[in-house]
């Protein structure tokens, strides 16, 4: 039988696990699945015959290389910085590798290597990076293989809480890593071009400049912009475009809400705060507001925010329990964003009946004949369960298909690379649509800038 090594049994593997599993016999597939929980790597199995849980420690050097030497093909769900370690043993023992992580530095220097031995190292094979690449790349070659010129790119992604589970003022839980959600956007300013224009937005104002889509059956989002847009210019060939902006989704009012917490102080995590472990939530907010000798916590809070009792921003400041002076945060040299993560964690957490949603959305603007035209593709992408949650789908199935397509010698290309060839993207896009991930495409008028009417 052929074999495949999963390493991480998280969350984003279950559906993986199980589409491998699923067709582990007509593929002649045996999976070990190999996690530092053994019985994280059990459950996942779920006592296939087809399947091998094993408990493995990524950092013990010789149980790694051992697992990695008997498999035909290595998928890493590991963190994104523990893949390097991992495609070294691949190269020294000739195996093929999958991650859904962004490409690193690192990983990147060994591409001469890895098509030097005929080896297969496929990155960015999961939602955003992985199907947004391969659904852009999809409509960008079909528009210029017409002989279009493209004008406009704009790119959206988000996890949200599905429309049936939706039961808090914020419309969010947390579908993915809470630490990213309160991170999200610090790290430099945003960077995209808009109408022939270089466009940076400073993380002070980033969730204060969205842009407002709208989804035919779901209503109205917003979107803050991703930090950097422009590195897609080289990838998807589009040195010259006017527009490409990236960004992330959320309901409509979340970004406003949020910034709230930026403005305060408490998406920080350059420091930690003293005694975190014995502080109250109520503190916790106290400690970046003025002092005052007669003024509640609550009336500091709404006079540093500039909002009134009966404004919705501070009906949920208070659905969050942030003022409970009974609640402890228990963290231990906790920075602010930390302790946030803690207190939202309790309020976002999705409960045992949630489900979630992944909405994506791309605008393409193009010139052919003379004619400006726009594309609108959206997907909307509901999860089964907490198991089989749609962020689960949307990262796993991708990961699942291309190794199975490397195993078939259905993907050649050699190196380490991302989905935007033909290969690999019109396979897995035309079988995502099985598993419920399908794009609607509309066309209509492109209204955008126009070169031609410049002035000198």
């Amino acid at each position: 039988m052929r074999v495949v090594l999963v390493i991480g049994a998280g969350r984003s593997a279950s559906s993986l696990i199980r589409y491998l599993l699923d067709k582990s016999e007509k593929e002649n597939l045996h999976l070990i699945i190999g996690d530092l929980s053994l019985a994280l790597a059990e459950k996942k199995t779920n006592k296939h015959p087809n399947a091998t849980p094993i408990a493995l420690d990524i950092f013990d050097e010789e149980q790694r290389k051992l697992a990695i030497q008997k498999a035909d093909i290595v998928i890493s769900m590991l963190p994104a910085h523990l893949h390097v370690e991992v495609a070294k043993d691949c190269l020294l023992y000739q195996k093929h590798m999958v991650t859904a992580s962004y490409i690193s530095d690192a990983m990147q220097a060994l591409d001469k290597e890895a098509k030097a031995n005929n080896l297969i190292f496929m990155n960015e094979i999961g939602l955003d990076p992985g199907i947004d690449h391969m659904s852009a790349m999809k409509v960008i070659d079909e528009i210029r293989e017409k002989g279009g010129n493209m004008l406009l790119f704009e790119s959206f992604c988000g996890g949200l809480v599905a429309p049936e589970s939706d039961n808090n003022l914020w419309n969010y839980k947390f579908s993915w890593l809470p630490r990213n959600v309160v991170l999200a956007g610090q790290g430099g300013a945003a960077k995209f071009i808009q109408e022939g224009t270089y466009k940076y937005i400073p993380y002070c104002n980033l969730f204060r400049r969205t842009e407002f889509l709208e989804v035919e059956g779901y209503g109205k989002f917003e979107a803050y912009s991703n930090r950097d847009s422009l590195k897609y210019r080289s990838i998807y060939g589009l040195e010259n475009i006017l527009t490409l902006y990236r960004g992330t989704i959320r309901r409509v009012g979340f970004s406003k809400a949020w910034n709230m917490f930026v403005q305060l102080g408490m998406t920080d995590d350059s420091y930690v705060m003293e005694h975190s472990e014995t502080m109250s939530y109520r503190q916790f907010v106290n400690s970046f507001l003025p002092y005052h000798p007669t003024d509640s916590v609550e009336i500091k809070m709404r006079l540093i925010l500039k909002i009134d009792q009966d404004d919705i921003m501070w009906d949920k400041l208070v659905e969050l329990d942030l003022f409970n002076p009974n609640k402890i945060v228990g963290l231990k040299d906790g920075t602010p964003a930390q302790i946030l993560e803690k207190i939202l964690s309790d309020s976002w957490t999705l409960e045992p009946h949630d489900k979630d949603m992944i909405v994506m959305y791309h605008k393409f603007g193009y010139r052919l004949n003379g004619v400006d035209t726009q594309i609108d593709s959206k997907m909307v992408c509901i999860g089964d369960d907490q198991t089989y949650t749609a962020m689960a789908k949307t990262v796993g199935l991708p990961v699942a298909m291309a190794t199975l397509l490397i195993l078939n010698g259905k993907i050649t290309t050699p190196g380490v690379q991302l989905p935007i060839n033909k290969e690999v993207y019109l396979p897995i896009l035309k079988e995502l649509e099985e598993y419920g991930v399908v794009f609607h495409e509309q066309v209509m008028p492109y209204f955008g800038y126009n070169p031609d009417k410049l002035l000198s």
